[in-house]
């Protein structure tokens, strides 16, 4: 009997992403398998502890531990406030130092040239390395410094990466955007103006995007900060109820494509 492959779009979206994992677990539930995972940011992130074998429950561990001080280490502000050193060794602890093609699904992560403004697409090397490109906010996080290009965070050029999931193979497409912009957030650091601008700046494109998936989940998260990880239980629920309105959906899309192949 022929399965579609079914690949996710993991949006970025800072704390948010962790909805991800309620989405992830959701499916699991399911018996909706997961086959493909193209990410962006947090959405790299999650995807690739994922693809690592981490279980779900693990990973609802992991994330209630994921404060923000394991991962930003301050540094002068050059090209951005954190160094990212910490965040890398935390990805390759958890990812036991593999590599992307090492996963036990297929995950590409996305990341952008800050030269050419190209999008550039991780599909092998070393997964720390490339999930560290995919979370640098501009003029947050340094840059990250990868075979002579200079990245920056993938939520840039492809915020919700549709396309990059669809030319993996995916038969059916489910794309998780968790940052739409919080229209009651506190401003009042560097950081909260550089996060909502690229916010505002990549909800336009989304928009465009969710025509070309299956299915686009997209959690009420306007409420949480992407920058605040004091909610995660929070955030992960909304995850869960949010995908819980679309496993029937989902199911049915397989049926189809079952009887179409």
């Amino acid at each position: 009997m022929h399965h579609p492959k079914i690949g996710l779009a993991l949006g970025s979206g800072g704390a948010r992403g962790f909805a991800h994992l309620g989405v992830i677990k959701k499916l699991l539930d399911a018996n909706i398998p997961i086959d493909l995972i193209a990410g962006s940011s947090m959405g790299a992130m999650v995807g690739c502890f994922f693809g690592a074998g981490l279980d779900i429950d693990r990973l609802y561990q992991l994330s209630r531990v994921f404060k923000r001080k394991y991962y930003l280490d301050f540094t002068i502000p050059k090209m951005g406030f954190i160094a990212g050193n910490r965040v890398k060794d935390l990805i390759r602890i958890f990812t036991h130092g593999r590599n992307l093609e090492q996963l036990d699904i297929p995950v590409q992560v996305v990341a952008t040239d800050l030269m050419t403004g190209e999008k550039v697409i991780f599909k092998e090397g070393p997964i720390a390395e490339a999930v560290r490109a995919s979370i640098s906010i501009p003029g947050i996080f340094v840059p990250e410094k990868y075979e002579g290009r200079l990245l920056v965070d993938g939520g840039v050029v492809d915020r919700v990466p549709v396309s990059v999931v669809k030319a993996m193979g995916a038969d059916i497409i489910i794309a998780v955007d968790v940052s739409r912009v919080n229209r009651t957030t506190e401003i009042s650091s560097i950081y909260d103006v550089i996060m909502q601008s690229i916010d505002i700046l990549q909800m336009e494109i989304v928009a465009n995007r969710e025509i070309a998936s299956d299915i686009m989940i997209q959690p009420a998260l306007e409420m949480y900060s992407s920058r605040a990880f004091t909610n995660i239980d929070e955030i992960i629920q909304i995850g869960e109820e949010e995908a819980d309105k679309y496993i029937a959906r989902i199911q049915q899309l397989i049926e189809k494509w079952k009887e179409q192949h």
